[in-house]
């Protein structure tokens, strides 16, 4: 499967982040994961006790998928000193947030390699980043039983 054919199966918001990040140099691409980091949506009251911990980051990150009808509402924490699973998490609310369950669940696992991250973030990291795909993933599934 070609780049182009893999682009398009992400939903149209996340396309637009994974096209920006990808044909951006090296140098402006951390300071645009920077940016995404400050966009990381703050946590509304009372939804601590309804995070997940992902384990495979190997800062403490929390992430929650739920659905409003077919929609799909995702909450992370993270630590304030945290930027790069800040970044994370505001690029997944960015490009995920507001979709239909059926173009989150369509993601592919390793969509961040087409906007070549792994030019600024070592490869432990991007794991982490999967992994947290792969938790909403399933929390979007659960939550459509």
């Amino acid at each position: 499967m070609t780049a182009e054919e893999r682009l398009a199966l992400l939903p149209t918001k996340l396309q637009g982040v994974v096209q920006m990040l990808g044909s951006a140099p090296k140098v402006i691409k951390t300071e645009m994961l920077l940016a995404f980091a400050k966009k990381m949506p703050p946590l509304p009251e009372g939804m601590q006790g309804r995070l997940e911990q992902v384990h495979e980051c190997t800062t403490p990150f929390f992430v929650h998928a739920e659905l409003e009808g077919s929609i799909v509402h995702l909450f992370f924490d993270a630590p304030k000193e945290a930027p790069t699973v800040r970044a994370f998490a505001g690029l997944l609310a960015e490009g995920l947030e507001g979709e239909s369950r059926e173009a989150v669940l369509s993601v592919p696992e390793d969509f961040y390699t087409l906007a070549k991250l792994e030019e600024i973030i070592t490869p432990l990291r991007l794991r982490g980043l999967q992994a947290v795909l792969t938790r909403i993933k399933r929390q979007v599934r659960e939550a459509q039983n």
